[in-house]
């Protein structure tokens, strides 16, 4: 029997929940088809799912739709930092900090179970380092701003470590040059699951949202824009809406575009990338920053469980926004810096997966896309569209806001945010120290759904054979693969492994060799055909296999 932590009293109707909250795609498509929708929100990532939710918490009759799942964009390939942004108190941008740091501190008490406290630790270098000594006594002066400013209220200060205690958080750390450290705290999330939580509180409040909807074209009347021409499993039906919202992140331009035949370009994207190794390649117990040879970016390397990833790069890119991946050249300099750094050597053979995601930067094609500023740009065209571009995923929240305050005024309503204070699925009640007392798949579960993991424990009750791990070498039961098909609305293998779960970044091989396992319970589930789920299932080999090619061979990305 699974025992779950004990919970505190209710805190939100809309956030603590009796009875799981299920999500039918047919009923959902009917419901999108046959209603008319205050506004409707385009582009299912983090920025889109914080408007919904804002839309939904004001009581606006509101949608969202999604071309691929939730999070597949950038909002699946962070750095996964719920951070204020030590860089941006560099560049000048205290303000940007400042308000960061409140929309963290927002984000670890609405959604405690999957924004926790991470420390970040910089090594002080004799030579070879991100700074030596000397700067490091300037550096400990911006850690004092971004305390003061807001840093505190995760509730430690930053730290200066000696040489023993640097190497206590990081063993492997090369000791030569190394003469003593610099530790501050921010947080982490898995952002994937941060989103389709936000997404689900939003339903929750009545919200109708739906993936794998492509918005076709856009309707106008009299010159406006008037909802969205959607094709969604074969079918295709328009959503009616007296306001809509473009936040579809690196995709906006080409939305914008079909609401004004003279729109401008204006996102230029920036290019990030990750890999991960087995943490007992590393051994580290925080994130260590390290420097890239050769390189002006830093170099992150956090402990994730059982791994440790290593990124990132913020580079100008070309490519297609549908095929982003880290590539051979990425993964060589990202293992270079790592060796620079620690004791031992990291192979390519090391590399148990990787992601490459673009963010979505506004302003001109001149300078480094590292020194472009990181706010939010929110428009309302001629037609009036609703645009939003930029920002970070910290502040998302606040950027929902103020898109639905556009909205508010497109519809010539008045009403006021509740997402401030509104916990998210799962965070109401939340113990963090009783759950991670209670070990286990308890444990796992907790960490994962907060107070809704009881809902997958009850599964795990009714048949005990779900409690088996569904993927080689990670927690993840076969349990969770049912609770996605039915309350989270995974379509397919790479939804699955790819977002309900990281299993394709944590463990890309193992994951392919579970993917006709999760095939199998989603065809139950869903009532997939037998071709349906032999589809499914290939097409996630195919773009693990061609995920493997860039990386490892150098193929076109």
């Amino acid at each position: 029997m699974i025992t779950m932590p004990a919970r505190k009293p209710r805190r939100s109707a809309a956030a603590t929940r009796r009875t799981p909250l299920l999500l039918d795609r047919a009923a959902l498509k009917r419901r999108l088809a046959d209603d008319t929708y205050d506004v409707l929100v385009i582009g299912g990532g983090i920025t889109g799912a914080y408007a919904v939710l804002d839309a939904a918490s004001r009581g606006l009759r509101a949608a969202l739709i999604e071309k691929d799942d939730f999070a597949s964009g950038t909002s699946s390939k962070s750095s996964k930092m719920v951070h204020g942004g030590l860089r941006y108190i560099e560049q000048g941008n205290v303000n940007l900090v400042r308000h960061s740091l409140l929309e963290r501190h927002r984000f670890r008490k609405n959604a405690p179970h999957l924004v926790h406290r991470l420390p970040f630790l910089f090594p002080i270098l004799e030579k070879e380092g991100i700074f030596d000594a000397r700067l490091a006594k300037g550096f400990e002066g911006l850690l004092w701003t971004y305390d003061l400013v807001g840093g505190w209220r995760i509730g430690k200060l930053h730290q200066r470590l000696t040489v023993p205690e640097v190497l206590a958080q990081a063993p492997t750390l090369r000791a030569e040059n190394l003469r003593g450290g610099l530790m501050y705290f921010d947080a982490r999330t898995d952002d994937a699951r941060l989103v389709l939580t936000i997404v689900r509180t939003a339903a929750a409040l009545g919200a109708t949202i739906l993936n794998g909807a492509r918005a076709e074209g856009l309707l106008m009347q009299m010159g406006k824009v008037s909802g969205a021409r959607v094709s969604a499993d074969g079918d295709s039906f328009d959503i009616r809406a007296r306001a809509v919202v473009n936040a579809t992140g690196v995709w906006t331009d080409e939305l914008d575009a079909k609401a004004d035949d003279g729109h401008r370009p204006q996102v230029r994207p920036a290019k990030g990338v990750h890999i991960v190794v087995p943490w007992d390649k590393v051994r580290i117990n925080c994130t260590v920053t390290v420097p890239i040879p050769g390189r002006a970016r830093r170099a992150t390397c956090t402990r994730w469980g059982n791994s440790v990833v290593l990124g990132t790069t913020d580079e100008d890119y070309q490519g297609s926004p549908d095929d982003v991946h880290c590539t051979r050249e990425e993964m060589d300099f990202l293992l270079e810096g790592a060796n620079t750094a620690f004791e031992g050597k990291l192979t390519p053979d090391d590399v148990v997966g990787s992601i490459g995601g673009l963010r979505p930067l506004v302003g001109g094609k001149e300078g480094a896309t590292l020194d472009m500023r990181r706010d939010h740009h929110i428009t309302v065209g001629r037609t009036g569209m609703v645009t939003v571009t930029g920002g970070k995923l910290t502040t998302s929240r606040h950027m929902g806001e103020l898109v639905i305050d556009k909205v508010m005024t497109v519809l010539g309503r008045k009403a006021k945010s509740r997402t401030t204070d509104l916990p998210l699925l799962g965070g109401a009640g939340y113990d963090a120290e009783a759950v991670a007392a209670s070990g286990g798949i308890a444990a796992h579960l907790g960490e994962r759904f907060g107070t809704e993991a009881r809902f997958v424990g009850d599964l795990i009750q009714d048949d005990p054979s779900l409690a088996e791990p569904i993927v080689a070498g990670l927690p993840y039961t076969r349990a969770e693969v049912v609770y996605a098909a039915r309350a989270e609305l995974a379509r397919s293998v790479d939804d699955v492994l790819s977002r309900r779960m990281r299993a394709r970044l944590f463990a890309r091989d193992a994951s392919a060799g579970a993917a006709g396992a999760v095939g199998a319970i989603l065809g139950r589930e869903l009532n997939l055909t037998e071709a349906e789920v032999e589809r499914s299932v290939s097409e996630y080999l195919a773009a693990v296999r061609h995920e493997k090619s860039v990386l490892l061979e150098g193929a076109a990305a």
